[in-house]
């Protein structure tokens, strides 16, 4: 196979850190490139730079062995370099088929936009990649992980010789997966060649021919996927051996924190017909247990934690009980209040202000607590965010430092940061280490488990079966917004969890 694309020597500063030292990176025609390292080592950085949204850089680029400099997006998509966003790039309000062809829609010569045939176009994409969806539905109708599949479709529709997938199976099912892993296999015999940005190793062994190991902004290795493992790939990524993948646990599980009796979400939709999301969910939370909440997407997970945060108080019914009180939970100031802190998991959209500091957005939710007479306590409130940045570290320059500027495990760590500030008695955390390296997982792995001992009820939802096992004191699965079953740690296999997570309403 030829070289497509090689990149040499590649640095790259912003004020006083260095992002990328001296970084190289080659990709074949009709390959899979894996592009594997901690948060922070820079392959968002690499990536940003041959994409063209990175301008201004040290390092040599060259394209079928001819050397190009890349100086916008725009530059780069002639290059035939497409890049599948981790965080989604859709505006809402249009359709499916505007959303691929926006900026290059197809037009007549007197300017008029040819919708039809761009639905028409946008429909083979949505076909190849086997999403049973019609081009012309609007954006705000879809699912994450359809939403997640329209970007695919978008790069895909680009014909792109260079793909970057950055974390494509972030936030779609495991069929979804499957779906686009055909689709892959299918652009590599057309001699295209993909670079693949993960942090699930099943995927790599799955996918991928190279494997490029980056490391606090340098390149480490690139390896032959077929002749290296996963604790020699963790060794190289976080640069010391990490024996397990998750820490032992020592906490002691207490009496009940949180009691959650026959509670009901149900929504009436425009034509006057209700829509029920969660149907008669029982459980209980105890002190210092981690209780993991597994179902595929579409079970109402989500919702179920929204709920217990107070976010749908005209359309629930049921009693939720915090140390034995009764409570009606009306907003998430009133569940904050009661004790509750919720990492949501869309931490672009829901759970940070991306143009302000880290500290401020760590502040956010304890506003109150940190002024006096209405002026904020700004010692006290840089001593809190010196505390959480050191205790998740959070690789930025300062409290000062943007949040829109930080990796997304860096972002994450913001999140999670400004909830324990809460001190809060139950911690809802949704999807934790979605986008997160293996390092930065094992770090907050440690948290959690600190957290337990601690005496705070954790509730973990996530899509990863085997870390729900691998953390969890005891698990429920949720199917159609109902409870299908429990099991308790060391009791359950992935497939026991599968087949649970599986059980539709009347089976």
């Amino acid at each position: 196979m030829s070289e497509l694309l090689k990149m040499s020597g590649i640095s790259k500063s912003f004020g006083t850190v260095q992002a990328l030292n001296n970084v190289q990176l080659s990709l074949k025609a009709g390959s899979v490139l894996a592009l594997m390292g901690e948060n922070g080592a820079g392959k968002s950085t690499l990536m940003n730079i041959l994409s063209g949204a990175i301008t201004h850089y040290t390092g040599e680029i060259f394209i079928d062995g001819k050397k190009t400099h890349i100086n916008n997006p725009l530059t780069a998509q002639k290059l035939g370099i497409a890049k599948i966003h981790q965080e989604l790039q859709l505006v809402q309000e249009t359709s499916i088929a505007e959303n691929i062809f926006m900026g290059r829609e197809k037009c007549t010569p007197w300017g008029f936009v040819k919708k039809s045939e761009m639905e028409k176009e946008a429909q083979k994409y949505l076909d190849m990649l086997e999403l049973p969806i019609q081009a012309n539905r609007k954006i705000k109708t879809l699912r994450i992980g359809e939403q997640q599949m329209v970007e695919i479709a978008k790069a895909l529709s680009l014909q792109a010789r260079i793909l970057i997938m950055d974390e494509p199976t972030s936030a779609i099912s495991k069929t979804e997966a499957e779906h686009l892993f055909t689709v892959i296999k299918k652009l590599v015999k057309e001699n295209v060649g993909i670079i693949y940005i993960t942090h699930r190793m099943e995927e790599v062994f799955a996918i991928a021919d190279e494997l490029t190991i980056m490391r606090d902004g340098a390149y480490i290795t690139t390896v032959p996927a077929d002749k290296t493992s996963r604790r020699e790939i963790i060794s190289l990524m976080v640069g010391r051996e990490v024996s397990d993948t998750y820490p032992q646990k020592n906490n002691t599980i207490g009496d009940n924190i949180l009691e959650v009796s026959d509670l009901n979400l149900t929504f009436v939709q425009k034509s006057g017909k209700t829509k029920r999301s969660l149907a008669d969910i029982n459980f209980t939370l105890r002190k210092g247990e981690i209780l993991g909440i597994a179902g595929l997407l579409g079970s109402g997970r989500t919702e179920l934690m929204e709920t217990l945060y107070g976010l749908y108080p005209a359309h629930t019914k049921g009693d939720i009980r915090i140390s034995g009180e009764k409570l009606s939970l009306r907003s998430p100031s009133e569940a904050i209040e009661a004790g509750i802190a919720f990492a949501t998991e869309d931490r672009k959209g829901q759970g940070l202000v991306l143009l302000r500091s880290i500290g401020e957005n760590m502040s956010l939710a304890k506003l109150k607590a940190l002024s006096k007479f209405s002026f904020m306590s700004r010692t006290r409130e840089q001593d809190e965010w010196q505390t959480q940045m050191s205790g998740m570290r959070i690789k930025a320059p300062s409290h000062k430092t943007l949040c829109h500027t930080l990796s997304g495990g860096n972002q994450q760590k913001v999140v999670l940061g400004r909830c324990l500030m809460l001190k809060p008695k139950i911690l809802i955390l949704d999807e934790p280490t979605r986008g997160i390296d293996v390092g930065a997982k094992y770090e907050i792995y440690q948290l959690i488990n600190k957290l337990a001992e601690q005496g705070i009820g954790i509730i973990v939802v996530s899509s990863d079966l085997p870390e729900i096992i691998g953390i969890s004191d005891r698990i429920l699965t949720l199917c159609e917004g109902r409870l299908t079953g429990e099991f308790t740690r060391g009791n359950v296999t992935q497939e026991q969890l599968l087949y649970a997570a599986t059980l539709h309403t009347g089976e």
